[in-house]
């Protein structure tokens, strides 16, 4: 087959499958993960039931493929965020920062089986992984240049900040977690 044709059936699998994850997203911050179905979806993607089938089995299957999606970008926006210029603990701070937001905007946007059913996944266990890497390699760096307390090895700060920072998804504002995030570069400062 040219490559052409290739490419045209992979951009078209591709659109398919996004128009499902996206429909199946938009039903379920709507009406709930335990209220949609795959008939739902199919019709709000514009496609099939059949054609749905051919690309996921189940609800969960979707959702799961959006909530892997949804994970990539976040750690994506955190890669980017830790390349900024800046000393090492102001990089350390501005990922820091932009993990809490993430953690407070994403609780809020789940009812409590759809909270569930992502956090059982096994796509998070890696990116959590990823996550801690992260934080330490700046945590790291800013111990090396003596902005971050001596006494605590940087692993152990970098697992403080990462579980303290857990806690902006039960926050109410924008601004409170802000203030967590201060707290906490305090809390790892000399």
């Amino acid at each position: 087959m040219p490559r052409l044709w290739n490419d045209t059936i992979e951009a078209h699998r591709h659109g398919v499958r996004e128009a499902v994850i996206e429909a199946t997203a938009t039903l379920v911050a709507e009406r709930g993960l335990l209220a949609v179905t795959m008939s739902e979806v199919a019709e709000r993607a514009g496609i099939g039931r059949a054609t749905l089938y051919k690309y996921f089995p189940d609800i969960e299957s979707i959702v799961l493929a959006w909530h892997e999606r949804q994970i990539g970008d976040h750690l994506g926006h955190l890669m980017k965020v830790s390349g900024l210029p800046g000393a090492p603990d102001q990089r350390l701070a501005a990922v820091l920062e932009a993990y809490a937001l993430i953690a407070y905007e994403s609780r809020r946007q789940h009812d409590g089986d759809f909270a569930a059913l992502l956090h059982r996944d096994q796509h998070l266990v890696g990116a959590e992984q990823q996550l801690r890497e992260l934080v330490l390699r700046l945590v790291s760096d800013a111990a090396a240049a003596g902005l971050l307390r001596p006494d605590i090895p940087p692993d152990e700060l970098a697992a403080y900040c990462v579980h303290a920072l857990s806690a902006a998804s039960g926050l109410s504002s924008k601004a409170a977690v802000r203030r967590l995030v201060a707290v906490t570069l305090a809390g790892a400062r000399p």
